[in-house]
């Protein structure tokens, strides 16, 4: 059931579902060609920020809808079941906007939140190419946790700032008006600047070559002498940055439920479509066959277990912000990676199954079923899973709390005596 923070307009937000529903309906019915063709959902991004699809979690004062956590992730599980590329896309934006709701700085958090009410979308821009961050390191650059930041901020004589660099998994840029670039800056800082997408010094190379989410934008962007936007300093303090960790790998268990939830439907379309079934079939219908019909309840038990999941570790998230404890932040971590480890077993396993409901006809191109395993298991790889097991088994066994990779080495603002005024500390700012 989707509902809707208490302080929003509900007729507003009613309206603005309708015409959501309706885009991802259109994406849906054309997502299976355009794996095969290559073809970017561009007009459909659009269409979707029109509709009002990335002021979900915009508080109402500032021209949003003000939806709690759980209500995002099923609407983004919803995109996923329509095209598991859409959530994939819109994962920089949202994140970009959990930033700016505990964002210290109160002029810069009222100024990027009304424009995105407005309907501006951003992109991601944080992961560099490999060979850089290794010469980097080899030249004496110190890594931090997301390796070294080789895009640097120039300032000129009259203070504009300026960025330089190449990026890679860059997931959303090509479809957006402003990215988030991790950059590091004029003092040797690691932090988040603004640019605009478009800009002449910006290039979106088309070059992601992974098996799935094929059409995210996730390959190379080049910056080139791109300017800083004002006010575009976000996420420089560790108060804007809690919950973080756990919020960009709940994106993905939307998207993996949204993908178990496509496999169901889809596969449940095969069966009735088929007119023969196998030589050593029960019955000749494939609708009546008992084996058939169990691959589809395995499969529905399945994609409940990853909508089940994605809700608890949504309320986690949600019950952590409330409370503003770094021991609630830990446990929401610990909830979302068991959540990881357990929905990615159940839809990579449901994305294998679903084939035997249909015999050999379903390998082939033209009923586009073998995607949801690609797709997933790209997924699967991102935020790598295979570590996930220890951190929890650390924690239950000897107590060792997971380390908050987005603000390990972020200064507090009550460390720096800066904008005092507007902060607590407390990891509730501006919530």
């Amino acid at each position: 059931m989707t509902t809707v923070a208490p302080s929003a307009h509900p007729a507003v937000f009613a309206q603005a579902l309708v015409r959501i529903r309706e885009v991802l309906g259109e994406a849906a019915e054309g997502a299976g060609e355009r794996d095969v063709t290559g073809e970017h959902p561009d007009e459909l991004i659009r269409a979707l920020a029109d509709a009002g699809f990335g002021k979900l979690r915009v508080p109402v004062e500032f021209g949003g809808f003000g939806v709690d956590l759980p209500t995002l992730f099923e609407l983004l599980a919803e995109a996923g079941q329509a095209d598991s590329n859409i959530p994939q896309i819109w994962r920089g934006h949202f994140t970009t906007v959990e930033i700016l709701l505990a964002e210290v700085d109160e002029q810069v958090r009222g100024h990027w939140l009304r424009r995105i009410a407005e309907g501006v979308v951003f992109g991601n821009a944080q992961s560099e190419p490999s060979a850089l961050v290794a010469a980097a390191v080899a030249a004496g650059e110190t890594p931090g946790v997301w390796g070294a930041t080789t895009t640097k901020v120039r300032v000129d004589e009259d203070g504009s700032r300026y960025v330089s660099g190449t990026k890679f998994y860059s997931t959303g840029a090509r479809f957006a008006d402003y990215i988030r670039a991790a950059v590091t800056d004029e003092a040797g800082n690691r932090t988040f600047v603004v640019i605009p997408a478009r800009h002449e010094g910006v290039t979106h190379a088309d070059d992601w070559d992974g098996i799935g989410q094929r059409q995210t934008g996730s390959g190379t962007t080049y910056f080139a002498d791109v300017p800083v936007q004002d006010l575009g300093d976000i996420g420089r303090y560790k108060e804007s940055l809690r919950g973080l960790d756990s919020f960009v790998q709940i994106v993905h268990l939307a998207n993996l439920a949204g993908i178990a939830g496509s496999l169901v439907a889809e596969t449940v379309e095969i069966v009735r479509a088929r007119t023969r079934t196998s030589l050593h079939a029960l019955t000749q219908n494939a609708a009546e066959d008992p084996e058939v019909l169990g691959v589809i309840g395995r499969l529905e038990a399945r994609r409940l277990t990853a909508v089940t999941l994605l809700r608890h570790a949504a309320r986690a998230l949600q019950d952590a912000h409330a409370a503003g404890a770094e021991a609630d932040y830990d446990r929401a971590y610990l909830d979302t990676s068991a959540a990881q480890v357990a929905a990615i077993e159940a839809v990579l396993d449901a994305a294998t199954a679903a084939f035997d409901a249909g015999g050999s006809s379903t390998v082939r191109a033209s009923t586009h079923l073998d995607r949801h395993w690609r797709n997933a298991r790209t997924l699967a790889s991102h935020n790598p899973v295979v570590y996930k097991p220890r951190v929890i088994g650390n924690f239950l066994v000897n107590g060792v709390a997971p380390v908050p990779g987005y603000y390990r080495d972020r200064p507090s603002v009550t460390d720096t005596g800066e904008l005092t005024s507007t902060a607590s500390g407390n990891g509730t700012v501006g919530r």
